[in-house]
């Protein structure tokens, strides 16, 4: 089957399932070797069809993927349009992936349900008050509809902006110092880690010390299994392991 993926977690989803081998397209985003098809949010449909993907992975969990998904439609290319939210959510689409692609994937979502269990079955007396930060400006954070609301309380800690359904939040400084984060996590969408700039967050009006860790975008802001990495490493930082 050839497939492709223009977008990174579909792309790690296949690495997943064991089928990256057959994806012989990929968008800029993704860390896979293969034909790059453009940005996420502008891939170049010409050279997508050229390619002749029997099935094209996209996702709404990309704000703005409509585009692509309306271009597809219209050109009559096969795909599939994921769009997870939560944990359960990107299990659901492991499965729906390995669907569209010919394979089972009951067992690799049965073994992404396991890989949480041990998290899931802990308890918390106190729990660590978390900013993550999305974007800088606009300030955008995680709402209580993302996994990462839920990778925060299975490592001991809270989102503070957890009261908000939306799985996104456009907010703003003032309201973040009202939250009383103990944490500032910056995890900027498509931002290499050496360029994110902590100073951006301490210049700003009322900043307390608060301290402030850069966290790797690929492993906290992809619905994908990568963020088992990104679990384990929120754990390590919470948990002093």
């Amino acid at each position: 089957m050839r497939i492709v993926s223009i977008c990174p977690s579909n792309t790690e989803v296949c690495e997943y399932l064991n089928i990256e081998d057959q994806i012989v397209g990929v968008d800029d985003f993704s860390d896979l070797d293969r034909v790059r098809l453009g940005p996420d949010l502008s891939i170049d449909m010409d050279k997508l069809k050229s390619l002749k993907p029997d099935i094209v992975l996209a996702s709404l969990s990309v704000p703005g993927m409509e585009k692509n998904v309306d271009s597809l439609e219209r050109l009559g290319i096969p795909h599939i349009v994921t769009n997870p939210h939560s944990l359960n959510d990107i299990g659901v689409s492991i499965e729906q992936i390995a669907g569209a692609c010919g394979i089972d994937g009951k067992d690799a979502r049965s073994r992404w349900i396991r890989s949480l269990q041990s998290y899931r079955s802990r308890e918390w007396a106190d729990r660590t008050r978390l900013y993550w930060e999305w974007w800088p400006k606009p300030l955008f954070t995680p709402g209580g509809a993302n996994w990462l609301t839920e990778i925060s309380m299975l490592c001991g800690g809270i989102n503070i902006f957890s009261d908000y359904p939306e799985p996104s939040v456009q907010t703003d400084w003032e309201m973040v110092l009202e939250k009383q984060p103990d944490i500032i996590l910056l995890a900027w969408v498509g931002v290499m880690t050496e360029k994110v700039n902590t100073d951006v967050v301490k210049k700003r009006p009322g900043y307390d010390e608060t301290p402030i860790f850069v966290m790797e975008e690929k492993d906290f802001c992809r619905p994908s299994p990568n963020l088992l990495k990104g679990l384990d490493k929120l754990d390590q930082l919470l948990n002093k392991k």
